[in-house]
């Protein structure tokens, strides 16, 4: 495989994203978090729902930059599935440690899916179609699974319904969750629902292919005008898309896929002019932060669920003592009290991200 070649952009909008991924899911209470940092109970889209999709999204643009020589060496292959199972294991590690011996969870009932293990599956899954298709095969495979997607979930109808079409409106009335409930059973996240589930990856995958197809764009024309045309573009089709399939990241709905990739493209567009067209000096600690943000993203979801395990007496956990503790106090809101944990919870990997990258500690996952 070739040296990566990195664009400063790229590096400091994964930073970024890494940054609110920890930000939105370590408040100090959840019952007290502000509208924003909060996903949208179903229809809709939030500051929050475009976190995931962003990173999706960039490590397409990786992908491009990685392996942009084809090289389709049996070693190439090899590094793409290991990186995949790891990616899987650190996802499964995480849904299933516990600190109780033996360490590990009930895995009758132990959650199947994550994070982690979509991001391992997506990065297969377009690593392998990106080393074998041309652009033109990766735009026809994208377009393809978003329109099929769309046709499945609104009309096939369920078995045994007697030719009822299934419902975007409710989470129990869709081909996703049937779907992820005939396969994962009682190993999802609720007992109807999973946000990761099984089928909703599929376009998942089109979220890290346009990040492929906007890598290419990029290093082709090294121009703002297309990247910015191309957002806009797909903001345009994917709201028009939300008319008969509306934006949900639950679903992952093919409106979903190009609106959240069209912010993401106009997002690095700004930072790609301000970083590599002017030389603006921005976002170094973010560009730190996103050259090792798998890392810092699991230490961030592990140190937080052992907070939440410890138990410093009956009724609190650490996490919630030290939230009391040292957050709460009668001249702010819960709600900013809250947001503050948070807020120092990202600093502190912050700090951790300079450290590593002042002693070039980059690990490579």
């Amino acid at each position: 495989m070739a040296k990566r070649q990195r664009i400063a952009s790229v590096d400091i909008l994964r930073g970024m994203t890494i940054v609110a991924m920890i930000l939105v899911n370590t408040p100090g209470d959840w019952n007290y978090v502000y509208a924003p940092l909060l996903h949208a109970e179903w229809h809709g889209l939030t500051p929050t729902d475009l976190v995931f999709p962003f990173f999706l999204f960039l490590v397409g643009v990786s992908i491009y930059f990685a392996y942009k020589n084809k090289n389709t060496s049996a070693m190439v292959y090899k590094k793409v599935v290991i990186r995949s199972v790891k990616l899987i294991v650190l996802g499964l590690f995480l849904n299933w440690f516990t600190i109780d011996f033996p360490f590990i969870v009930e895995l009758s009932t132990a959650r199947i899916p994550g994070v982690l293990q979509r991001i391992g599956i997506v990065f297969l899954i377009t690593s392998i179609l990106y080393l074998n298709g041309s652009w033109k095969v990766l735009l026809g495979v994208s377009i393809s699974l978003l329109i099929g997607y769309w046709l499945f979930l609104g009309f096939v109808p369920f078995p045994h319904s007697n030719g009822a079409l299934p419902s975007f409106d409710r989470v129990e009335t869709n081909w996703v969750t049937y779907l992820d409930r005939c396969l994962l059973g009682s190993h999802m996240w609720r007992s109807d629902y999973d946000p990761e589930g099984v089928f909703s990856t599929l376009p998942a995958v089109v979220s890290c292919l346009i990040g492929v197809l906007v890598g290419r764009l990029l290093d082709m024309s090294k121009e703002l005008v297309p990247l910015v045309f191309t957002g806009f573009a797909m903001l345009l089709i994917g709201y028009a898309f939300s008319t008969v399939f509306p934006i949900n990241k639950a679903l992952w709905s093919s409106s979903f896929v190009l609106v959240s990739s069209g912010w993401g493209v106009l997002f690095l567009s700004g930072i790609y002019y301000l970083v590599d067209i002017r030389q603006v000096q921005f976002g170094t600690l973010f560009k730190y932060i996103g050259m090792n943000a798998i890392t810092l993203y699991f230490l961030s979801i592990f140190i937080n669920k052992v907070m939440y395990l410890v138990q410093i007496n009956k009724e609190q956990s650490l996490h919630d003592w030290v939230f009391r503790s040292v957050f709460v106090n009668p001249y702010f809101s819960l709600e900013f009290s809250s947001f503050l944990y948070a807020f120092c919870v990202v600093c502190f990997y912050a700090l951790l991200a300079y450290v590593m990258a002042k002693r070039k500690i980059f690990i490579k996952i």
